[in-house]
């Protein structure tokens, strides 16, 4: 639980997300359906912060939008100093690296990859000096250092998952964005796992977004953002 002076250390820092009057809207005519409804949010830095709320409810959505990887159709989204709203997809790309880190239900490791190169890749690709070394250590901080050399196939659901949250952390981060990252794990898996996350963004100093439908993991965080029918309903810090 969080100090007093924890929390007037967060609420005093500037937005690391502004967020205003976003709205996505799919399909066409009859089928057209608002995902999410003018949508206002900031975030603080150093923030852990769960969208909560029942399938359809456009948390996954808003974390998407939030992280760069799909657009809003209308509205406004500074992030980290970025105007991701007026950025087309190849400055998205640029702009998310290095600031941004995903973890997903799904865990989409390359499958002909070791652990480390899973972790090593995105930093390769960003032109990281060092990147197996630096894959292999965060691999060690998730209590991975013996599996280094093994292919997901060989690792339990639970081992993929501390792989993507290595993955996600290893170029430092900014912003780590969580969506249902214990959805696929068995219930003390799913519990190893949130811990491990919980643990390993407070240490890199991230922004933690976390989408779940469990209001226990939910309550971990600092502050709860609920959503129905895309709009927010309830926004609560956490004691």
């Amino acid at each position: 639980m969080p100090n007093l002076c924890d929390l007037a250390a967060v609420t005093s820092s500037p937005p690391i997300i502004t967020a205003n009057a976003l709205t996505l809207v799919l399909g066409e005519g009859e089928g057209r359906v608002t995902v999410l409804d003018r949508i206002d949010l900031a975030v603080m830095q150093g923030e852990t912060l769960a969208l909560l709320g029942p399938s359809g409810s456009g948390k996954s959505s808003l974390l998407a939008v939030l992280a760069g990887l799909e657009r809003a159709g209308s509205g406004s989204l500074q992030v980290a100093g970025e105007d991701f709203s007026a950025l087309d997809e190849d400055q998205l790309a640029t702009a998310r690296r290095g600031r941004i880190g995903v973890v997903l239900q799904a865990f989409h490791l390359l499958p002909t990859m070791t652990a480390q190169e899973n972790v090593a890749t995105p930093l390769d690709l960003a032109g990281v000096d060092g990147a197996m070394e630096r894959a292999r250590d965060e691999l060690v901080a998730v209590g991975l250092g013996h599996r280094l050399h093994h292919y997901p196939a060989q690792l339990s659901g639970g081992e993929q998952q501390r792989v993507a949250i290595a993955r996600a952390l290893a170029p430092a981060p900014l912003l780590l964005f969580a969506d249902e990252p214990t959805g696929n794990l068995d219930h003390a898996t799913g519990d190893a796992v949130a811990d491990l996350l919980f643990a390993r963004a407070a240490a890199a100093g991230a922004t933690l977004i976390m989408v779940t439908h469990d209001e226990a993991l939910a309550r971990r965080c600092r502050r709860i953002v609920r959503l129905a029918d895309g709009r927010v309903t309830s926004d609560e810090r956490v004691a």
